[in-house]
């Protein structure tokens, strides 16, 4: 690789825009871990004004960019739906929601998995098989389960230990980038 090509830099964002985030990351898994049901429905709520919002942005961007009009008037008018139906139902949603994300979670891995089988027949390896084979069983036990309460409690837990972790990682990286 030529000089120029390996120089090149990008902008970081501002190391205390990053420990922030981080410290809010961590409060929310915090939060997610002693008052799971409030926090999740809270979130919910957030993420129905994100979503009005940002189909909001997204219609009255298409007159400015009109290219994708098409693709950009479906978006938005779906995003507008969407974050209407879960304010409109915001106990629901808190259930619904978190179901939807465990069902696409299970057909994400079914697919990889078959992507993973296909790859191992053509030379990936008895390792790949047997990821692919784990993946494809993972994936039809949380189709199978997507609605069950103990796999939307599940899914909550463990986005707060992510946000727990995530948050800590993301705080010690902003002191580490406050002392480059």
């Amino acid at each position: 690789m030529s000089e120029n090509a390996m120089s090149f830099e990008t902008k970081q964002a501002p190391w205390w825009l990053n420990l922030m985030s981080g410290i809010l990351i961590f409060i929310i898994g915090v939060m997610l871990l002693t008052t799971p049901v409030k926090t999740a429905f809270t979130l919910i709520l957030v993420l129905g004004y994100y979503w009005i919002f940002s189909g909001i942005f997204t219609l009255v961007g298409m007159f400015i960019d009109t290219t994708a009009w098409g693709w950009k008037l479906i978006s938005g008018g779906i995003s507008i739906i969407a974050g209407a139906v879960i304010l409109e139902y915001p106990v629901i949603s808190t259930y619904v929601v978190p179901a939807i994300f465990i069902l696409l979670l299970g057909i994400q891995g079914i697919i990889v998995g078959f992507i993973g089988l296909v790859m191992a027949f053509k030379g990936g390896g008895w390792g790949a098989g047997i990821l692919a084979v784990l993946s494809i069983v993972f994936g039809f036990f949380l189709v199978a389960n997507y609605a069950a309460p103990s796999m939307v409690v599940s899914l909550v837990w463990l986005v707060a230990i992510f946000a727990l972790v995530g948050g800590v990682v993301q705080i010690v990286r902003a002191f580490q980038q406050r002392k480059a």
